[in-house]
């Protein structure tokens, strides 16, 4: 029985589906034989099993739609719906068989993922540890005396030890990082909003996303690219939060990290963070520092506000009906909720726009936070003493973001002297998932740690598609950027409309004018020519200094005039041609590989007198030319 050569995408897509998983199958069943795996709720039936492989092949004779995700086995948080599967939240009490699969799930399974079972939790996603369910306290993969993290505790296990391809948890405060933290994986934590929640049993309705953990931010990308909202469908649920897709990728890789940042003691984090700020420096374009006041006491109102009610909405039948089915340490969490009054919570809602505003100054300065995914890793018997307080400590990075509604991805950092793992994440704005995606992956392929739980080294395709782009973004940016299509995602989440801009002038990097581009956000693409059709003019009386770009007419012959091409959003297009002032304005412009892009030209009449200054090859040429004469 084949199994899988490598435990990424790439490797379960060698193997047949029904080889990989016949392979799952016989590895959870082996391991239910020896002894209880407390990760897992529920497995599949060989039924279901086949059920869905035979989908998939009919779907494959009979249908010329792809499958993105054909034959790659995951499993879901159970706290997820999935029709003619039992939904228990980790709450036998609660359990029930569900009608309908959630949409998000639905979509994973029509890309022709197969499903293979429902993972323990933190009872009611109520928790950060992994240790709060009449399943079974989940062990650390890498130690069994330390905690998994929570609350997707069984998710992010059977990635971390190669069961499944891919997982889903959730995430309201940190339950799909913080597990991703402890086992070596990528957490994805997309912008609320971004995914349907349809079908998820609420923890915080106004802030739960599903979260993806994979074992590389490629196949993290593919999962999210599937399940993300289409254009216009998420107008058709309920929305607490709305997302707005943001770029593909940072123009600009600028990260602040916490000015003194706190690990309750541990030593270890703390040098490991040391280390990954000093790896960053080689990676960033800027690394700055930042006071996490406003973020820490945003985070405090998720628990010591009311906030919590909102878990009260979900639990109140059963506190009052069967308190006893409920963890101890949940239903003294959720009962807390009634000393709060319809007025605090309002009160609470001021003070989080206020801290909010406070919170602005850094997305204007910075791209990303990168901060420790979680201060310290406790170990299970620490928990059992103090459960609340252990808790509290391991969302001191995580339980702002959803609050705020920014974008995270969890993503590996090292290992400490005890072997144990290390993540960090980065936070971005709203909508900014693609971008984190495309970092992470930059980020993975630079420091090339094995995968999850002592699964094999980092993929050496991966590795060298993105390592060129991480150290020198400026100079992969030419015909090399592209990566290789074996190690680049097959899909990517959806990004924000762009058009790629042509600049000869002083806009190029380094010139007067290049500031307007960076405001806007705009991404160097290239570094190139025009095609040897154009001639450059030094255009009089011009402040700041300008060129005029124009096309020859018929067949004479003219010169090739460097440019740089950036990706602009086309939101901030308009304010940019508001800004180009006569006798310049955009149009087209042919480039040497014969592409056209939109680009700086110059109204004729102004060409009239203006010296010819092709001969220097660009406007950089010039400038310097003129400098050697002072």
């Amino acid at each position: 029985m084949a199994a899988p050569l490598s435990p990424d995408f790439a490797g379960w897509r060698a193997l047949a589906p029904r080889d990989a998983l016949a392979h799952v199958m016989a590895g959870t069943r082996d391991r239910a034989a020896q002894a209880h795996d407390p990760a897992w709720i529920s497995l599949a039936t060989p039924q279901q099993i086949e059920e869905q492989l035979a989908r998939i092949e009919a779907q494959a004779a009979f249908s010329s739609m792809p499958l993105p995700l054909r034959g790659l086995p995951f499993a879901v948080k159970d706290n997820v719906d999935v029709a003619g599967w039992t939904t228990t939240a980790g709450c036998p009490a609660f359990a029930h068989v569900a009608t309908r699969t959630a949409v998000a799930v639905q979509k994973l399974m029509d890309a022709g993922a197969v499903l293979v079972g429902k993972t323990n939790l933190d009872q009611f996603a109520t928790g950060l540890v992994g240790t709060r369910s009449p399943y079974g306290a989940v062990p650390n993969t890498f130690d069994a005396a330390y905690v998994s993290g929570g609350s997707s505790s069984g998710s992010a296990s059977v990635v971390a030890r190669g069961v499944v391809a891919f997982s889903l948890g959730t995430d309201t405060a940190g339950s799909g990082r913080v597990p991703a933290g402890f086992n070596n994986l990528v957490g994805m934590k997309p912008t609320p909003g971004r995914v349907s929640i349809h079908g998820v049993v609420p923890a915080c309705r106004t802030l739960d996303t599903l979260s993806i953990f994979a074992l590389l931010a490629h196949d993290a990308a593919e999962v999210l690219a599937v399940m993300e909202h289409a254009p216009g469908e998420a107008q058709q649920e309920p929305a607490f939060r709305r997302c707005t897709p943001g770029a593909a990728q940072f123009a600009t890789r600028r990260v602040a990290c916490p000015v003194a940042p706190e690990f309750f003691g541990n030593s270890a984090y703390a040098a490991s963070f040391d280390a990954a700020k000093a790896h960053l420096a080689g990676l960033a374009s800027e690394v700055g520092a930042v006071d996490m006041a406003p973020f820490f006491d945003i985070a405090r109102l998720l628990y010591d506000g009311p906030w919590v009610a909102e878990r009260h909405t979900v639990l109140q039948a059963l506190l009052a009906e069967q308190p006893d089915a409920l963890d101890p340490t949940v239903r003294r969490v959720v009962s807390g909720a009634t000393r709060f009054s319809a007025t605090d919570a309002f009160r609470a809602e001021y003070t989080l726009r206020e801290l909010e505003v406070l919170t602005h100054g850094v997305w204007q300065r910075f791209d990303m936070l990168m901060l420790p995914t979680a201060p310290t890793l406790p170990l299970l018997a620490d928990v059992a003493k103090e459960p609340v307080l252990r808790n509290s400590e391991l969302g001191l990075y995580t339980n702002f973001v959803n609050l705020l509604g920014l974008s995270a991805v969890a993503v590996p950092a090292g290992f400490t002297p005890a072997g144990l793992p290390f993540g960090v994440t980065f936070v971005a704005r709203n909508g900014m998932d693609a971008a984190l995606l495309h970092w992470a992956a930059q980020w993975q392929a630079s420091l090339k740690l094995p995968l999850g739980c002592r699964l094999g080294p980092f993929p050496n395709a991966v590795a060298s598609a993105d390592l060129a782009e991480a150290i020198d973004p400026v100079g992969a940016a030419g015909a090399t950027a592209t990566p290789a299509a074996s190690a680049a995602p097959k899909r990517t989440p959806r990004a924000e409309p762009t058009l790629a801009v042509a600049v000869v002038g002083a806009h190029l990097q380094g010139m007067p004018l290049h500031g307007q581009l960076v405001e806007r956000g705009a991404r160097l693409l290239q570094r190139t020519r025009t095609a040897p059709r154009y001639r450059l003019h030094a255009l009089p009386g011009q402040v700041p200094p300008k060129p005029g770009l124009a096309r020859l007419a018929g067949e004479e012959r003219g010169h090739a005039i460097e440019v740089e091409v950036y990706d602009m959003p086309q939101q901030h297009l308009g304010s940019f041609l508001a800004l180009i002032a006569p006798p310049l304005g955009l149009g087209s412009v042919e480039l040497e590989d014969g592409s056209w892009v939109k680009g700086f030209i110059c109204e004729p009449w102004a060409l009239q007198g203006a010296p010819d200054i092709s001969a220097f090859g660009g406007w950089r040429g010039y400038v310097a030319s003129l400098e050697k004469t002072l």
